[in-house]
């Protein structure tokens, strides 16, 4: 297959600039987040951590996620804990639901980020 990984993913936004800012300071998420092979930054890339990527189309009436948006950020992350209190500590609304959460699939939280766009944050299992 000539397709490798994930590339990208552009969205629109009331405020870009402000939008990138929250999602850098808050999650540590786009452009000078992370290194490369080398170590090395860009202000343009965003180095995430090697790992799984789910891929998977919902039914048009799905109701994981609010039905007047088109897509669901996922993010994978270490120490759920830590981070939602972090999260929590900023003002941030949290959601958590026990079904979500199981030994085969890892921990579930859900945040919208500041124009709505929801986000689940993943810790996957260990192991």
């Amino acid at each position: 297959m000539p397709v490798i990984g994930l590339g990208g993913y552009f969205f629109r936004a009331q405020d870009p600039e402000g939008l990138s800012t929250w999602y850098r300071e808050t999650l540590g998420v786009g452009g000078g987040c992370g290194k490369d092979e080398n170590g090395e930054s860009s202000d343009w890339f965003w180095y995430p951590e090697p790992g799984p990527v789910v891929f998977s189309p919902f039914a048009a009436t799905t109701d994981y996620f609010a039905a007047d948006k088109q897509v669901m950020l996922n993010f994978r992350v270490r120490d759920l804990d830590g981070l939602l209190e972090q999260l929590n500590a900023l003002g941030i609304e949290i959601t958590t639901k026990d079904e979500w959460d199981t030994p085969e699939t890892g921990r579930f939280a859900r945040i919208h980020d500041p124009e709505g766009n929801p986000i689940e944050l993943w810790e996957p299992p260990a192991g």
